[in-house]
């Protein structure tokens, strides 16, 4: 009996000893456990956010009230160029900006308002308009009209969006890969080009962009060309153009161009 244990000892021993284990009688059949030490980031200290009362997008209306509505231009500037307004965070920490010109019509706004409102949790978060309602009318004829005949009645009201507005603010006990999707997929459905920007990752993109201007070492920009009027350029540029130095082809913004 004490050879059967002394040979299964030795036939233990000597295959942990082909495996690189201690040796040794009491360490031949034991599985010797290695343990490491994991680091985790902090988690961030949500403490000092206060929630607002009203935490979900609240509907927007199909229609300005307007007692007598007038019929309008196009005026495509309304979409061209940078935006003057809303385009900085304010109580949000994450938001959905423009990154080009267009027009929301009511549709789409009712599109991000239950997108959002559905799968954001309340008790964590909240969202925010940062445009407008519908106001500017839009007309068309009817179908199979003739040409002529005036200006057609008014279809629907959008609201123009240049390039760098927000459009929705997000912001709360939460961080930017818990809300980051369901963003993503509300930017993929705009009739504009759009992303997910947090405020370091905007303050980066600006910067860079800072940076760009500033270590420019190609002297024939576009504002010293157009300055210098080399080759009569000027007769074939926009009043835009001269304004925003080229940075914009209608409604499309070139983040080429310094």
């Amino acid at each position: 009996m004490f050879s059967i244990i002394k040979a299964a000892v030795g036939g233990l021993t000597a295959l942990c000893r082909v495996n690189g284990h201690q040796q040794g009688l009491l360490h031949g059949h034991l599985k010797v456990l290695a343990a490491g030490l994991k680091t985790h980031d902090i988690p961030p200290d949500h403490s000092d956010v206060v929630l607002p009362d009203r935490r979900k997008l609240k509907f927007v209306n199909k229609m300005p009230n307007f007692k007598n509505a007038k019929k309008e231009m196009k005026n495509l500037k309304d979409i061209q160029g940078p935006a003057t307004a809303a385009n900085a965070f304010t109580k949000g920490e994450f938001a959905i900006v423009a990154m080009g010109g267009g027009y929301l019509h009511w549709g789409h706004i009712e599109m991000i308002r239950l997108t959002i409102n559905r799968k954001m949790d309340p008790k964590t978060t909240f969202a925010r308009w940062r445009i407008n309602g519908p106001y500017k009318p839009v007309t068309r004829k009817g179908l199979g009209m003739r040409m002529g005949g005036g200006k057609g009645a008014i279809d629907q009201y959008v609201t123009p969006v240049r390039y760098g507005r927000f459009i929705v603010e997000v912001g709360g006990k939460v961080e930017l890969g818990e809300i980051q999707r369901i963003m993503t997929e509300v930017a993929q459905k705009l009739p504009f080009k759009a992303e997910v920007f947090s405020r370091a990752s905007l303050a980066a993109f600006q910067k860079k962009h800072a940076d760009m201007e500033q270590n420019n070492q190609n002297p024939w920009t576009f504002k010293e060309i157009t300055l210098g009027n080399m080759l009569g350029i000027r007769k074939v540029l926009s009043p835009k153009d001269l304004c925003h130095n080229g940075r914009f082809a209608g409604k499309f913004h070139l983040p080429w161009r310094v």
